[in-house]
């Protein structure tokens, strides 16, 4: 999540059909800039969330009224809650921690590939949930969460591509913390490293048959192996949304799409099925 000092236009331009009660905020005072990337305040936020329907969306799902909190105590990464109701835990609906950086990617220099420092927006944690709502078997929990998703991630990257121009940004950048977030960002984003690339590819390709979620489970709880044997870890990478030419140009370029390609169609991954039963029946999840 990555920030920038320039004078620029607000989020919107039309006026909002909002009223001080229902949508109610909060400023987490401690140090650091004040503002969302040094820039905006939570009324432009919130104007750019009525712009791109995100009240809209909330209103559908019943979660409304909604609260606000800018929490800078780890400035310059700030963290962005939006809570339904009242500022409590259980009534979280959106969880951002973002940071604007510079970044230089290591990987592309491995295959020759020169890519100057990139002025990106790094996603340190992004969760979106409803707290209405509660898993059952038909829908059971994603590894790390706690409550079932929004299905509002297309239009909160919409949200994101419009700011990512108005701060002339090169990049989105995500580190996925569970292989299962990096499948589903992966709609919109590519791993820096083509190797990192063409093994989820991998994974995905060869388990194909099993739900999303019994996969997600099953790398998460250790049950996948490599060709060596060895218990396939999870490991986070740069996953990024292009932005710049040049970010653009390497993803595409023949080098980029030759060595994932590679990769998806080499590595072997195998699947523990009794461990996996095992530990799901140890953990409590139905499949």
């Amino acid at each position: 999540m990555t920030k920038e000092d320039k004078k620029i236009q607000p989020f919107w331009s039309e006026d909002l059909d909002l009223k001080e009660d229902e949508v109610l905020f909060d400023l987490g005072l401690a140090r650091g800039s004040l503002l969302f990337l040094g820039r905006y305040t939570l009324k432009e936020i919130m104007a750019l969330l009525a712009k791109k329907s995100f009240f809209r969306e909330a209103k559908k799902r019943d979660l409304w009224p909604i609260k606000y909190r800018l929490d800078n105590s780890d400035y310059p990464a700030q963290r962005l809650l939006i809570y339904w109701q009242e500022e409590i835990p259980e009534k979280i609906i959106v969880d951002l921690k973002i940071k604007e950086s510079k970044v230089k990617f290591r990987a592309p220099e491995k295959h020759g590939y020169r890519i100057p420092v990139q002025h990106c927006l790094l996603f340190e944690w992004l969760t979106l949930q409803n707290p209405r709502k509660s898993f059952d078997e038909k829908h059971p929990p994603l590894p790390g969460q706690v409550k079932p998703g929004l299905s509002l991630s297309k239009k909160i990257m919409e949200i994101f591509l419009h700011l990512s121009k108005l701060i002339h940004l090169d990049a989105l950048v995500a580190f996925p913390a569970y292989f299962h977030n990096a499948l589903l960002f992966s709609r919109y984003f590519y791993f820096v490293n083509p190797v990192k690339e063409g093994e989820v590819k991998a994974i995905r390709r060869q388990f194909s048959h099993l739900p999303f979620r019994q996969l997600a489970w099953a790398v998460y709880l250790g049950c996948l192996r490599d060709e060596e044997g060895q218990v396939y870890e999870w490991k986070a990478e740069e996953q990024v949304f292009p932005l710049s030419d040049v970010l653009k140009e390497y993803v595409d370029s023949k080098v980029y799409r030759e060595i994932a390609r590679h990769v998806e169609k080499t590595a072997k991954f195998s699947l523990e099925l009794e461990l996996f039963r095992k530990k799901c029946q140890e953990q409590g999840i139905l499949y």
